[in-house]
């Protein structure tokens, strides 16, 4: 069954282009420009119920404002969008008590108050049962081991403790699609570890629909085997992680153990040399070339050790999102 389903969808924004000087202020007063900012450009994908996708992306390519067309916190320019076969935009009450979203850069517990207070709200907006209540929220403080930090004020709560109990706010009413933006963002090692294992856990538990924006690599191969990789507004790679090596890096890493006390020298001509750390070191070669250049270097030297990897993924989508770049807006001048 599909739980999100995502047509031609874009945003796109007409922002006002003011130009320096006294004299471009003062003719701005009379004919003004705009610059539109396509945000999202026609985006189309579909999650089936029960899936967990990574939405990734670099900073200003869309992620977030698609969350917010998911979540109705705006509208659409043009395009369709469902979620659990509601129009997002339309916000019915019946689809906003089956979503939540999560924003790691924005808080929506009392910040004075104990998170339990915010919980004991979240009750009533939702309408849940007491016993429904009671027993999800010992449930979720427990999973998330903060059962005994409930009845402290949440500006006295640790960056990870705080994400937490954002986690439980937005589970309280059980939602059945969660949007998660940005959950463990500026959280330490273990917090992140915390989170990530809560979410994997829960979603594989409730069979939970999340669609996932992070910047940390980490949590997307914790939990993710599918991926929607965004650029610009608009979509550059819908499947699994492992495929994103493949299509976009051009190159593979070389890792070589040398025998013998000598430096090995001219090793740069074989490829881009990134660590040299004596007797080991990496070279970064063409995908296409690796077999001979390989036999190049067995021919060459002496080694104890060779290596051949795919680089790390997180380098394979920097190099596509930096191979991509193009400019994707236009400055149209309207009289006023």
């Amino acid at each position: 069954m599909i739980a999100v389903d995502v047509r031609q969808l874009r945003k796109t924004y007409r922002v006002f282009r003011k130009r320096e000087g006294l004299w471009a202020s003062i003719k701005g007063l009379f004919r003004r420009e705009y610059q539109a900012v396509h945000a999202v450009a026609g985006v189309s994908f579909q999650i089936e119920q029960g899936e967990m996708v990574a939405f990734l992306g670099p900073n200003g390519a869309g992620k977030t404002t698609t969350l917010k067309l998911l979540s109705g916190l705006i509208y659409p320019t043009s395009g369709e969008a469902t979620v659990l076969g509601y129009v997002p935009w339309k916000r019915d009450i019946a689809y906003r008590r089956r979503f939540a979203l999560v924003m790691g850069q924005k808080n929506q517990l009392w910040w004075d108050l104990p998170a339990q207070e915010s919980f004991r709200l979240h009750k009533e907006i939702y309408r849940i049962e007491p016993a429904d209540f009671d027993r999800r929220l010992d449930e979720l403080t427990g999973l998330l081991e903060v059962r005994k930090l409930v009845g402290q004020p949440v500006r006295e709560l640790s960056l990870g403790e705080r994400m937490r109990m954002e986690l439980i706010a937005a589970l309280l009413h059980r939602p059945d699609v969660l949007l998660l933006d940005e959950p463990t963002i500026g959280l330490d090692v273990v917090s992140q570890r915390k989170v990530q294992d809560f979410l994997k856990f829960y979603q594989a538990e409730q069979r939970l629909t999340v669609l996932l924006t992070s910047h940390y690599m980490k949590d997307v191969q914790a939990l993710c085997q599918r991926a929607i990789i965004i650029n610009e507004g608009e979509i550059k790679h819908d499947g699994s992680l492992a495929q994103v090596v493949d299509r976009f890096s051009k190159f593979k890493v070389i890792e070589l153990q040398f025998s013998g006390e000598t430096r090995p020298a001219g090793l740069e001509r074989f490829g881009e040399v990134f660590d040299d750390n004596f007797p080991r070191a990496k070279l970064r070669v063409p995908r296409n070339q690796v077999p001979e250049i390989l036999s190049a270097l067995l021919t060459a030297y002496s080694l104890e050790d060779v290596g051949v990897h795919d680089r790390p993924i997180e380098e394979a989508i920097a190099e596509m999102f930096t191979s991509t770049r193009t400019i994707s807006s236009e400055t149209v001048t309207v009289a006023t």
